[in-house]
C-alpha cells in the first residue's frame, strides 16, 4: 500500500511540473483587458487539463494494480474467450477472444471510461507492451459497444495497434431524430474513419471467414428497414477450439426472430455458449435462446440490471428462461471478469 501511494505520488508531482512548464512559458503580449480575460480562460482550461490528466494517471494506475489483484491470465496461443467487467457498474459490451496460433480478437469494448481497463487487460492477456489486435468487432453504434475503439483511435494508438475492423454502420443521418446516441457515435466513427479506412471491413449477413483458426458466420447485420439502432447488431457465431460461441450485440426481438426464421431449422444457431442480448434484458425473444441451445451463457451485465434494481427491466424474466432452458453456467459480468477457455 505505501509503495503504490508513493509511486501515485511520484507520477503525480511529475505530470505537473511537465504541464505547468511549457504552459507558463508561452504567455502571448496583448492589452492589459485582453490580456486579463484570456489569462483567466487559459489558466481554467490548463487546470481543468491538469485535472484531466491526474485522473487519467490514477485510474491507469488503479487498474494496473487491479489486474495483477485479480490474477488475469495470459493467454496467448490458448483459445480463451474473455468477458471483461465494467469497472464504473454500468452497461458495456467488451470481449477479448486469444487462439491457438496466436490471434488476438475484439468485440465491442465498452463505454470511454473503460478504455484504460481494457488497455491494461489486453496487455496482460496478450504478454505485449504494444499489444496488437488482428480483428476488432463492433456490433452496433452504440456508446457502451464503441467509445473504446473510438477512444483508441483517437488517443492510444501508440499503445494499440490493429489490423481490421469488422462493421456494418449506416451513415449518421439514419438516426436522427430517432437516436441520439447512435448519432453521436457514429459522428465520431466516421470523423476518424480517415485513420482506419484501409482497415475497415463491412459485414455482411451470409459471410463465412475465419481469422486464424476462428471461424466466423454472420446470420444478420444492418437491416434498413429497422430503425432501432439495437436491431442493428450483428448475430455472429465463432467456432473455436472445441466450441462454438452464439454473439448478439443488443439485438432485439425483430432481428432475433428473423435470424430463428431463416436459420433455425438448420441447426446452425446451435452453440455451446451464447452471449446474452442487451445485457440480458429486452433483446432477443426466448425462441432465439431455445434455438441456440447454449450450455453457458455469458451476461455482460452491471448489479443493477442482474438485480432490476429499477424495476423497469426484463432480466429476472429471462433469468428465467435460462433455468427453464437448463443452462448449466451464467457468468455475469457484475462479478467480476471471466475467462472461459474453448478446448
Amino acid at each position: 500500500m505505501k509503495l503504490r501511494r508513493l509511486l501515485s505520488a511520484i507520477l503525480v508531482f511529475t505530470l505537473l511540473f511537465t504541464l505547468s512548464t511549457p504552459a507558463l512559458a508561452a504567455a502571448p503580449t496583448m492589452d492589459a483587458a485582453s490580456s486579463s480575460a484570456v489569462s483567466v480562460s487559459g489558466f481554467t482550461d490548463f487546470f481543468q487539463n491538469i485535472l484531466k490528466k491526474i485522473k487519467d494517471l490514477f485510474m491507469a494506475i488503479k487498474f494496473f494494480f487491479d489486474v495483477i489483484k485479480t490474477r488475469v491470465p495470459n493467454t496467448m496461443n490458448k483459445n480463451a474467450v474473455h468477458m471483461l467487467r465494467s469497472v464504473t457498474d454500468t452497461i458495456g459490451d467488451s470481449f477479448i477472444i486469444t487462439t491457438d496460433d496466436g490471434k488476438v480478437i475484439v468485440i465491442d469494448g465498452g463505454q470511454r471510461t473503460e478504455t484504460p481497463y481494457f488497455i491494461r487487460y489486453l496487455k496482460t492477456v496478450t504478454g505485449q507492451k504494444r499489444p496488437h489486435i488482428d480483428a476488432w468487432f463492433l456490433s452496433h453504434p452504440h456508446d457502451d459497444h464503441c467509445e473504446v475503439f473510438l477512444e483508441i483511435v483517437e488517443k492510444h494508438g501508440r499503445e494499440v495497434t490493429f489490423d481490421k475492423v469488422y462493421a456494418n454502420f449506416p451513415e449518421a443521418s439514419f438516426y436522427e431524430g430517432e437516436d441520439e446516441w447512435a448519432v453521436t457515435v457514429l459522428t465520431d466513427y466516421y470523423r476518424l474513419m480517415p485513420r482506419f479506412s484501409s482497415k475497415a471491413e463491412e459485414l455482411h449477413e451470409g459471410d463465412v471467414f475465419n481469422i486464424g483458426t476462428a471461424k466466423f458466420t454472420v446470420f444478420y447485420t444492418f437491416n434498413p428497414e429497422w430503425k432501432l439502432c439495437n436491431s442493428a447488431s450483428t448475430i455472429m457465431r465463432m467456432d473455436l477450439g472445441k466450441k462454438r460461441v452464439m454473439f448478439t450485440g443488443d439485438a432485439y426481438v425483430n432481428s432475433g426472430n428473423y435470424v430463428v426464421e431463416k436459420y433455425g431449422e438448420s441447426g446452425e444457431l446451435r452453440s455451446d455458449i451464447c452471449k446474452m442480448a442487451h445485457h440480458g434484458q429486452d433483446g432477443v425473444d426466448r425462441n432465439f435462446y431455445e434455438a441456440v441451445s447454449p450450455e453457458v451463457c455469458l451476461w455482460p451485465t452491471p448489479s443493477w440490471v442482474w438485480d432490476n434494481t429499477n424495476g423497469n427491466l426484463k432480466t429476472l424474466e429471462v433469468r428465467a428462461w435460462m433455468e427453464e432452458l437448463d443452462v448449466k453456467e451464467n457468468h455475469v459480468a457484475k462479478d467480476g471478469s471471466y475467462v472461459l477457455y474453448l478446448d
